[in-house]
């Protein structure tokens, strides 16, 4: 596999055999026992196939690209990739985020992954969409675009379905960049700690409440029919975007059903046609969910990408090595923990959904920080006591709870939470190539005591109605 399809093993060979790969050292840098390094290496090695499934814990980090890098590295070297029950699977953070990026929701990609820096591409959708001055340069990330908020250099922003204000990191930085814009447009469902600095909310619907298809992982594109009726004067996504355009002048001429999706859908299959060409919609009529690749409509589809082959010009891939390069902000004498951010099983995300949902808030009802037993004793802790972390950047006064599977040394917390909202103190440091946020690191003092906020939950939002009013 490596001799026919792998080029720069004799490089990557270099770099692991080299003294700083060394397993007792790399245990020092990893905590991670030497023993188990051994044997995990041995079990992924003689196995007939691996699959390495992913998440945020992986990625979120200033050296995310080289991880999810070293892990294709990995795949490479055991030939797991382009065979059915391997594969580098990401599990992405939130639904139809492959979807969103297939279509183009990526600051340096039209539809289909073609850059903006294609000349050819640009012509492409400039024909398409009748927009002859389509820009040849990338634009900004999100957390890319909060600074530039804050520096003014961004003065306006159109955010549909994301809550920033208690996503990014350094949330006072991004709350003060969406105080600093002149006009701020919220599209939402509910109304969100970021729904609080906007000139207008437009009341959207939820996932049951319109039709259009999602993309998972595995490249499977999946219908999704409209089940309820939205409540109010709540309108689908497209409609609200289709009147803002309609009322500046644009000549959109969408037709049909259910703000003209079909028609909209069919300009997904030319705009990214080598993907999705053969799901048409009427086929998605029939058979509800279709994998792409899908050339044409009688192809079944292509579960496996890359079985005889890689996209590139000689069909080969290279091996990259990483170095070992520590995270941007480490633990000293001042703040000696380490934050771990995440999600909780009954609370999503910025928990303005699941916080709703009386029965999960239920039974996760209060923020609370977990930390392992021995840490806690050292602190003189009890499970339920009141403890205080701090960052550079923030601090939250939250209650504790024991829990051994949280690393010495380090301490979790949700990021669902608005009375404890975590991301007031992670760092905003970015991965260089990814621009992805280091959420998974930053350094912290926990002391005893404090003054957490009391639950509420959502309790403080159940006037919507009145606050839109």
């Amino acid at each position: 596999y490596i001799e026919e399809r792998v080029d720069g093993f004799d490089t990557l060979l270099q770099e692991v055999m080299s003294p700083a790969y060394n397993l007792d050292k790399v245990e020092l840098v990893t905590g991670v026992k030497a023993d188990d390094i051994f044997s995990m290496a041995r079990m992924i090695g003689t196995a007939k196939r691996t699959a390495v499934y992913y998440s945020m814990g992986i990625t979120q980090h200033t050296t995310g690209h080289d991880n999810v890098r070293s892990i294709a590295n990995l795949q490479l070297l055991c030939g797991n990739i382009g065979i059915e029950g391997g594969g580098i699977n990401p599990l992405r953070g939130q639904s139809n985020v492959q979807g969103a990026c297939d279509m183009g929701a990526l600051p340096n990609c039209y539809p289909g992954y073609q850059k903006v820096y294609n000349p050819i591409v640009r012509q492409k959708f400039a024909i398409e969409w009748d927009a002859p001055n389509l820009p040849s340069e990338q634009g900004l990330t999100l957390t890319e675009i909060i600074d530039a908020a804050c520096k003014r250099e961004v003065r306006g922003m159109y955010i549909m379905g994301e809550n920033p204000a208690m996503s990014d990191p350094d949330a006072n930085h991004a709350r003060e960049a969406l105080a600093e814009l002149e006009h701020l447009v919220v599209q939402e469902i509910f109304l969100t700690e970021t729904c609080y600095s906007a000139d207008v909310i437009l009341p959207a619907t939820a996932w049951p409440e319109k039709t259009g298809t999602v993309t998972n992982t595995d490249r499977m594109v999946q219908l999704g029919k409209r089940a309820l009726n939205p409540p109010g004067e709540a309108k689908p996504d497209l409609w609200i975007i289709q009147e803002i355009a309609k009322r500046i002048g644009l000549q959109w001429g969408y037709q049909g059903e259910e703000c003209g999706v079909a028609d909209i859908y069919d300009e997904m299959r030319r705009a990214m046609h080598t993907a999705i060409n053969g799901i048409t919609w009427e086929r998605l009529q029939r058979e509800s969910s279709v994998t792409y690749p899908c050339l044409s409509e009688d192809d079944p589809g292509q579960p496996i990408v890359f079985d005889q082959s890689f996209p590139t010009k000689d069909g080969r891939v290279k091996l990259v090595p990483a170095d070992i390069i520590p995270a941007n902000e480490r633990p000293d004498d001042a703040f000696p923990f380490v934050l771990i951010t995440g999600r909780q099983l009954e609370h999503w995300h910025t928990g303005s959904m699941t916080r709703r949902a009386g029965v999960l808030d239920a039974i996760e009802p209060m923020a609370t920080a977990s930390m392992c037993g021995e840490d806690m004793a050292k602190l003189g802790l009890q499970a339920g006591d009141i403890i205080t972390i701090k960052s550079r950047r923030g601090e939250v006064g939250i209650h504790v709870r024991r829990d051994d599977g949280t690393p010495s040394g380090a301490v979790f917390m949700p990021f669902a939470y608005y009375e404890a909202a975590a991301n007031l103190m992670t760092n905003p440091a970015l991965d260089p190539f990814g621009k992805i946020p280091e959420f998974k690191y930053c350094a912290v003092a926990i002391e005893k005591g404090g003054k957490p906020a009391s639950h509420i939950g959502y309790d403080l939002r159940i006037n919507d109605a009145m606050l839109i009013q």
